[in-house]
C-alpha cells in the first residue's frame, strides 16, 4: 500500500470516527424528540471541528476527507434505494404521484426564480430548492456532485431545510389536532409526505398524527425521494447547455456530467422491489447507508468555514423561508384539489 493511499484511508477513518459519534449523540433523548437525524448531527460537529480543531490535522489526512464527501456520498445516494420499492409507489395510487409531482416542480421553479430576484448565489439557490422540493439534506447531498460546488454552499442549504423541516414536524400535528385544515385522514398523509423536507421529519410529523396518516405520509415522501434521480440528470443536462454557451456553443469541449449514481439509485429501487433480500438484510444495508450518509455530512461540515455564512447573509434562509410558506399554504390547496 502506498504512502498516500494509507494518509486517504486514516482520513476516511478519521471522519468515520466523528460518524460514530455523530450516531451517539443522536440517541440523546431531547435530540430524537426533535427527530434530528445522525445526518444533520455530523454536519453540525463537522463545522465545529472544522472551525477549530481542523488545523492541528495532519494535511496528508485531507484527501481522506475529500474521499469521504464525494464518493462515498455517490455510494450512499445509490444505496437509499433500498429504502424504496415500486410497490409503495402502487399502494398510495395516482393522486400521491401527482401531488409530487406538483409540489416537486413548483418549489424548483419558484426557488429558482426567487433565487435570482434576491440575487441569491445560483447554486446556493438550487441546493435550497432540491432540499425544500425532495428530501432535505439528502436531496442536496445529491445535488452536489453534479454542480461540483463548494461545501459552505452545501452547509448553507443543509442548514435552510433543516431549519424550516423541524418547524413543518411541530406544526403540522398542530394543525391536526386542532382541526384548523380541512382534510381527511387520506389527504393529511398526501399533505404531510408531499410538503415535509426530511424524511425523520416526516416520520415524526407523522407519529404524532397516527399510524394511519403516518403510513401514507412516508410512502408519500419516498415517492418524492424517487423524482431524486430525474431532477438530478435534468438539472446536469440543463448545466451542461449553459455551459456550451459560455464557451460559445464548442461542443467537442464541454462534457455532460452525467450523475451515473441517479441511476445506480433507480436500480436498486428496481432490485429491492424483487424483494430478493431478507428484511433483516435490508435494514442492515439501510443502516450502513445511514453512516456513509453521515460520513458525507461530517466531511462536508469538516470542508465548511463559518464565515461563508456570513458572506452569504440572510437571504438564502429568506428564500427557505418563502418555499417552507409555498409547501405549507399551496401544498393545502395542490392535495385538496388533486387528491381523489
Amino acid at each position: 500500500m502506498t504512502k498516500k493511499k494509507a494518509n486517504t484511508i486514516h482520513g476516511v477513518l478519521f471522519v468515520a470516527l466523528f460518524a460514530c459519534a455523530a450516531f451517539y449523540i443522536s440517541d440523546f433523548k431531547a435530540l430524537q424528540y426533535l427527530s434530528f437525524s445522525p445526518l444533520i448531527i455530523g454536519i453540525i460537529i463537522g463545522m465545529i471541528y472544522g472551525n477549530t480543531l481542523k488545523k492541528n490535522m495532519p494535511d496528508e489526512w485531507l484527501p481522506g476527507i475529500t474521499f469521504s464527501s464525494k464518493k462515498l456520498l455517490r455510494l450512499a445516494i445509490i444505496l437509499y434505494g433500498f429504502r424504496l420499492t415500486f410497490q409503495n409507489v402502487i399502494s398510495v395510487g395516482l393522486s400521491a404521484i401527482v401531488v409530487d409531482v406538483i409540489i416537486i416542480a413548483s418549489v424548483l421553479i419558484l426557488g429558482l426564480l426567487l433565487g435570482k430576484l434576491l440575487k441569491i448565489d445560483k447554486e446556493i439557490s438550487l441546493l435550497t430548492s432540491t432540499g425544500s422540493a425532495i428530501c432535505g439534506a439528502a436531496a442536496i447531498l445529491g445535488m452536489e456532485p453534479v454542480l461540483n460546488n463548494k461545501p459552505h454552499k452545501t452547509a448553507i442549504a443543509v442548514s435552510t431545510v433543516v431549519i424550516f423541516g423541524t418547524i413543518s414536524m411541530f406544526l403540522y400535528p398542530i394543525l391536526y389536532r386542532n382541526g384548523w385544515l380541512d382534510l381527511n385522514a387520506q389527504q393529511w398523509g398526501l399533505y404531510t409526505g408531499a410538503t415535509v423536507h426530511e424524511v425523520a421529519h416526516v416520520v415524526g410529523a407523522g407519529n404524532a398524527m397516527g399510524e394511519s396518516i403516518s403510513e401514507v405520509a412516508i410512502i408519500v415522501k419516498m415517492i418524492r425521494v424517487i423524482f431524486l434521480a430525474p431532477v438530478l440528470l435534468i438539472f446536469a443536462l440543463i448545466i451542461a447547455q449553459q455551459a456550451k454557451r459560455t464557451a460559445g456553443g464548442g461542443q467537442s469541449s464541454i462534457k455532460i456530467a452525467v450523475p451515473w449514481f441517479a441511476f445506480g439509485f433507480i436500480a436498486v429501487i428496481g432490485f429491492n422491489s424483487l424483494n430478493l433480500l431478507p428484511q433483516v438484510v435490508v435494514d442492515g444495508i439501510n443502516y450502513i447507508d445511514t453512516f456513509l450518509l453521515t460520513m458525507a455530512m461530517t466531511a462536508l461540515g469538516m470542508e465548511t468555514h463559518l464565515k461563508k455564512f456570513k458572506e452569504a447573509g440572510a437571504k438564502p434562509f429568506l428564500l427557505a423561508f418563502i418555499l417552507f410558506l409555498w409547501l405549507l399554504v399551496g401544498g393545502y390547496f395542490v392535495v385538496k384539489w388533486v387528491s381523489f
